[in-house]
């Protein structure tokens, strides 16, 4: 993942990827768009993150599910 995008360290949530700046875990928004909530709601709930970093973070992932499968 970006660095700029995702972090971790061991000093902020045990080491879980968490959207950099944040305390806020990857997972969580994996998590809201699995229960069908929209990005719209993530951010509302979670201001900290950006829309920037989702989107950054979601065109990664999209990159690196085409590399798998190719």
């Amino acid at each position: 993942m970006n660095t700029n995008v995702i972090s971790t360290s061991p000093d902020v949530m045990s080491g879980t990827p968490v959207f950099t700046g944040t305390r806020v875990p990857v997972q969580t928004l994996i998590d809201c768009l699995e229960a069908a909530e929209s990005i719209d709601d993530f951010l509302e709930g979670f201001p900290t993150v950006s829309r920037d970093q989702v989107i950054a973070f979601l065109e990664e992932a999209k990159e690196r599910m085409i590399v798998a499968i190719t």
